[in-house]
């Protein structure tokens, strides 16, 4: 017979840091003497009452004795667990260092290895997070009230990271396994942008997985059967996107690592009837275009004469070109047609065009191309039909760089910086290093990458060049703070352009003068704030914010005309960083 539980026990078995008390477990061994006393911990602790810096120089201690990443990867999972504002001023002291083993590369491992290490990421039956599987979609409300029930009061969720794990990373289809993507996303944006981390909800549809890996795998924790096809997929998913904007109509939605044709069509059915964004397509595009605009700055190039090539065409690459023709056309009046005459592309089968005898997928017929004399099948080949100042890899193929191809767009260039964007994550589908780009362009490359690399001294001189990282970390959380602060009725293409262009505008004059095209990632609250600021201002602006406490505060800084500027007030930034959670520090 199973133990029966009062309601005190259920409510602390289903808290999400595991304790009965969040005051105590965020605290931890600096509870004061009094308050072990009033919460009946007297002679159940050690007696030592230590400050939160030795509280941290402990738990960094023990992060560095971890001897692998996945390692540390579970040690800082289980902190965030059972010690929330420990494990933020851990991240917020030492960004640099621990963003790469909560996010990109290292949840990338630790996705394809969830099902084995879930049990040691959290507390028995700690509630971190929506496991929704496709038979149980029709009971979608009581899984939303079992949450509902599962936190406090205040704590409603104010943001969403969503995915079905059917194109994770690089990786491919790795099922409920994805879950590891939303949680580390949410991570990111309650570090960098201040998000409240008690109201983010990490959501996976666990709708199967035609990977045979995990269906053959018995410690696999999803549902043990192939996805379903387009028709009940949309209609499983939109049953539970209605369900979550019914409960929660101000939560921010964030679609994430969905498969590239559904990627697209969640985005078009919601976009204009809820609180949503995707990361893949909008959220990488911002980023690109922020650091491509300081690239282009750079380049000694007129911006009409830029010829760029990208190689990978799926959601993420369209996405980056489209809003890259946004800049061309709104920020150098080059007619939409032409802008869009300044693009190719190359996906398994050669450079794409309107002429190459295949059916294209609907999201790559706007890239192609009509004008070609000739049809290439290869990498190489395009690069010497187009010879383009410009080459951007979301292929996911490692090393499709060579070194070849590197050398001969460094040829191509002689009289500009070449601009070599290898954006695949994580490393292991790199196209190319920094190191590698450095080398073969005699260190002239305007370089950014999706994965961290490290820094490249330049053998003849001893100047170490830090690589720019095109990492969506930069905007994404900008976008969700400023969704949350004025809720506009929805995110348009000119809000996430306000965006890029403030991330453009961010650099300060050591950045500059050093050839780099992203802040350097210590600035990362700051520079969040800048850009939830200019979300905000642009919201106003297109009449879309709903919260009028930030409509009053955008108005005295409108200027003329609505091309998105990327600019905000003082008074602005200044109230938007008191919106910005951050730890106990003392």
């Amino acid at each position: 017979m199973s133990p029966v539980m009062d309601s005190g026990t259920s409510s602390a078995r289903r808290s999400r840091s595991g304790s009965p008390d969040p005051l105590a477990s965020n605290a931890g061994t600096t509870l004061p003497y009094a308050t072990r006393s009033a919460l009946h911990l007297k002679g159940l602790v050690p007696s030592g009452v230590e400050n939160f810096v030795v509280q941290e120089q402990r738990a960094l201690e023990q992060l560095n004795l971890k001897s692998t990443s996945l390692e540390k990867y579970i040690f800082l999972s289980w902190l965030r667990s059972t010690n929330s504002h420990l494990f933020y001023r851990l991240v917020l002291h030492n960004l640099r260092e621990i963003a790469p083993i909560i996010y990109t590369p290292t949840v990338g491992q630790a996705c394809e290895e969830y099902s084995h290490i879930y049990p040691f990421l959290a507390p028995p039956n700690a509630v971190d997070g929506l496991y929704v599987p496709i038979n149980e979609v029709e009971n979608i409300e009581e899984i939303i009230q079992n949450y509902k029930e599962s936190i406090k009061e205040n704590d409603t969720p104010e943001i969403t990271v969503i995915t079905d794990g059917s194109r994770i990373l690089g990786l491919g289809d790795l099922g409920m396994n994805g879950m590891g993507i939303p949680v580390g996303k949410l991570q990111l944006y309650v570090a960098a942008a201040g998000l409240n981390p008690d109201r983010c909800l990490p959501i996976v549809l666990d709708f199967g997985t035609n990977n045979r890996k995990f269906l053959d795998d018995p410690l696999y924790l999803g549902l043990r059967q192939h996805r379903p096809d387009d028709a009940e997929f949309y209609t499983c998913a939109n049953r539970v996107i209605s369900a979550l904007h019914t409960a929660f109509p101000d939560m921010f939605i964030q679609f994430e690592d969905f498969s590239t044709d559904h990627a697209f069509g969640l985005l078009d059915q919601w976009r204009n009837n809820a609180l949503c964004f995707n990361d893949d397509i909008q959220g990488t595009g911002c980023v690109i275009l922020g650091g491509f605009i300081s690239a282009v700055e750079q380049a000694r190039i007129h911006p009409r004469d830029q010829r760029i090539l990208f190689v990978g065409a799926g959601s993420a690459g369209v996405g980056v070109a489209k809003q890259l023709v946004d800049y061309f056309v709104i920020e150098h009046g080059i007619p939409e047609d032409q802008a869009k005459a300044m693009f190719w592309f190359v996906d398994s089968r050669g450079m794409i065009t309107a002429n190459r005898g295949d059916k294209l997928a609907a999201h790559k017929v706007y890239f192609a191309r009509h004008d070609n004399t000739a049809q290439c099948s290869t990498l190489e080949e395009t690069l010497e039909y187009v010879k383009p100042t410009a080459l951007i890899g979301l292929s996911t193929i490692y090393k499709a760089f060579t070194e070849n191809i590197l050398c001969r767009m460094n040829q191509l260039n002689q009289q500009a910086r070449p601009i070599i964007f290898p954006l695949s994550n994580p490393q292991s589908k790199a196209e190319c290093t920094f190191e590698e780009a450095m080398r073969c362009t005699n260190n002239r490359v305007l370089f950014a990458s999706g994965t961290a690399f490290p820094s490249y001294t330049i053998p003849e001189t001893n100047q170490v060049c830090v690589p720019g990282q095109g990492n969506n970390m930069y905007v994404f959380p900008a976008i969700g703070l400023g969704a949350v602060l004025c809720k506009p009725s929805r995110i348009t293409d000119t809000m996430i352009y306000a965006v890029a262009k403030a991330l453009a505008n961010s650099l300060n004059e050591e950045e500059k003068a050093l050839g780099e095209l992203y802040p350097r990632i210590e600035r990362i609250r700051c520079v969040e704030a800048e850009l939830a600021a200019a979300f905000i201002r642009q919201a106003v602006r297109e009449g879309l914010a709903k919260d009028e406490k930030w409509v009053e505060l955008a108005k005295n800084g409108l200027a003329e005309g609505m091309n998105p500027d990327g600019l905000f007030t003082q008074h602005m930034l200044d109230e938007v960083k008191k919106f910005m959670w951050l730890p106990a520090e003392t």
